[in-house]
């Protein structure tokens, strides 16, 4: 692609996240004005009702005004409701008596299982705003289920997303190809990316789509390691709310024998579980560390998976998949 066509993409992906972001400003603003013009009928109303307050004269009713009496009724009969729910609290079932609870409870009586430990990743994303931890959190997931699919990059992000804007695959199908043709992958591009000053709940649909998208890819090459006999060795790093996790990956292809070592910094006590041509090999350490762990397989496979596992970090593990390419 030359650098013209890829100007215009980058300029349209700009576009798109950058479409009306200041639209909730300028509500915010005339519905400031409306608020804020003089009502003649509200200023109306309140002068007459205070000048029946200052007054302070019982009115009189006639036989016709009933529901005006009755309203009267239910305001007072209201009021005194009030008063004897805040002078005798109802309890309930479980209680005889009145007690206080706390305002919060401390996070370690909530520690029922082990926290989710993948969501320090996103500060490595290139994102203008950061994504909600349910978004994040549903991206990887559909991330991780579709790693080993052989679809096309592109129909996978689609995939990815599209649980989040049912009945759009049409406009996440166009802001895909954006995605995929633009250089936002690139961690220099940030200063071109627009500011976006709203939260991902305050963006127009369009807009969450090319961010969602853009995590998306973003998470897919992080989980990715294409090694091949020109580039035989790779080195991915995942950010833990242990600390970072360093993967090292040897591939060495012998005519009809692979061999692959992965070598691993843990930040916790985890184990390493490698798979491919119906073999697989299993490391475990029970402190944080170096560890490692290699496949020998008398047949190239074209794609191998590593599931790393911190039970301290979370219930699921982090699964990686090595691409070789021959």
């Amino acid at each position: 692609m030359n650098s013209d066509s890829e100007s215009l993409q980058n300029h349209l992906l700009a576009w798109v996240l950058a479409d009306n972001v200041d639209t909730h400003e300028q509500n915010l603003v005339q519905s400031e004005g409306i608020e804020g013009a003089d009502n003649p009928t509200k200023e109306a109303a309140m002068s007459k009702n205070g000048e029946q307050d200052l007054e302070g004269t019982p009115q009189t009713f006639q036989l016709g005004e009933i529901p005006t009496v009755q309203e009267r009724f239910q305001a007072v009969l209201k009021r005194r409701l009030q008063i004897q729910i805040e002078n005798h609290p109802p309890l309930f079932p479980w209680e005889s008596q009145l007690v206080e609870y706390p305002d919060c409870v401390e996070e370690r009586s909530l520690a029922l299982g082990p926290a989710w430990g993948w969501m320090a990743q996103q500060s490595k994303l290139s994102l203008p705003i950061p994504l909600p931890e349910r978004v994040f959190r549903e991206l990887l997931e559909q991330c991780q289920a579709l790693l080993t699919s052989s679809l096309p990059l592109g129909a996978k992000l689609v995939q990815v997303v599209e649980g989040f804007f049912p009945n759009e695959s049409q406009t996440l199908n166009d802001i895909a190809g954006l995605v995929l043709r633009s250089t936002y992958r690139s961690v220099d591009a940030l200063g071109t990316m627009p500011n976006i000053q709203s939260d991902y709940s305050d963006l127009k649909p369009r807009q969450q789509m090319a961010l969602s998208l853009l995590a998306a890819k973003q998470l897919l090459e992080s989980l990715t390691l294409p090694v091949s006999p020109s580039q035989p060795v790779v080195e991915k790093q995942w950010l833990t709310s242990a600390g970072p996790l360093t993967l090292r990956v040897e591939y060495q292809s012998q005519g009809q024998v692979t061999q692959l070592h992965v070598h691993a910094e843990l930040p916790a006590k985890g184990t390493l579980k490698l798979k491919g041509s119906g073999n697989r090999a299993t490391a475990k350490s029970s402190t944080p560390g170096c560890l490692s762990v290699e496949l020998h397989c008398p047949h190239p496979n074209p794609i191998y998976t590593l599931e790393v596992e911190f039970p301290e970090l979370d219930r699921k593990p982090l699964l990686f998949v090595i691409n070789p390419t021959i």
